[in-house]
């Protein structure tokens, strides 16, 4: 087992279940078949880095077999437990700290292939006996990556989830507890349809497309119209 453990949070990919923020644009079909194809190419992302054990948070449990379809071998499956998404992250670091994990890193699925320079930075700055927090800001206001090196159940309690201050008031609570924490390079979710634009044309860089192949695919069809 090594010190450092990445997680990927993710829904399964099922019409109507998912990416609902691209409907009308979108039919349901369409959505799924985006949230799949982003999966599969943070999955396959990620699963080049030597530096972390890897694991697939999935949603709802009864999806598994559909995930374990998904995820390449070298990832562990478990179900997210918890009501919110809040109870969700803080069940999913517990697990994996009682695991007797150094540093844990989050990070959700429908998002571009996070750069594997992001990581680096985020466990290099966790490597620490102090507790610390690493933070991905998103372009919506809220991360797309979060990372402790011990137990730190107090950013999730009480907190508004689905706003564009999530960010904002978890910085807040880290001041408050006075917490290390850093602040890794912006980078964004694909949840509405001027996402999936931008998406588009960051795609444009041949070092993202390269990495994001099933995702360009799916922007390439012409039946998709975002």
């Amino acid at each position: 087992m090594r010190a450092n453990a990445l997680v990927i949070m993710a829904k399964a990919p099922l019409a109507g279940q998912v990416k609902t923020r691209l409907l009308p644009a979108l039919s349901p079909e369409q959505a799924a078949r985006l949230a799949k194809a982003l999966l599969v190419d943070q999955l396959n992302h990620v699963r080049q880095m030597e530096s972390a054990d890897l694991y697939l948070a999935f949603a709802p449990a009864k999806a598994r077999p559909l995930m374990e379809q998904l995820a390449p071998p070298l990832f562990s499956l478990f179900p997210q437990q918890g009501a919110n998404l809040g109870a969700r992250m803080q069940a999913v670091f517990e697990k994996l700290f009682r695991a007797d994990y150094r540093n844990v890193v989050l990070i959700g699925s429908d998002l571009a292939v996070v750069p594997f320079r992001f990581f680096a930075q985020a466990y290099h700055f966790l490597e620490s006996r102090e507790r610390r927090v690493t933070l991905g800001p998103s372009r919506d206001g809220g991360y797309y990556l979060i990372g402790c090196n011990q137990p730190t159940p107090e950013l999730f309690g009480e907190m508004r989830w689905g706003h564009d201050a999530v960010l904002t008031e978890t910085r807040s609570k880290l001041d408050r507890l006075k917490i290390a924490y850093d602040l890794l390079p912006s980078w964004f979710d694909v949840d509405t349809p001027e996402d999936v634009r931008a998406l588009r044309a960051a795609l444009d860089s041949a070092s993202l497309a390269d990495a994001m192949p099933e995702t360009l695919n799916f922007l390439r069809d012409p039946q998709n119209p975002v």
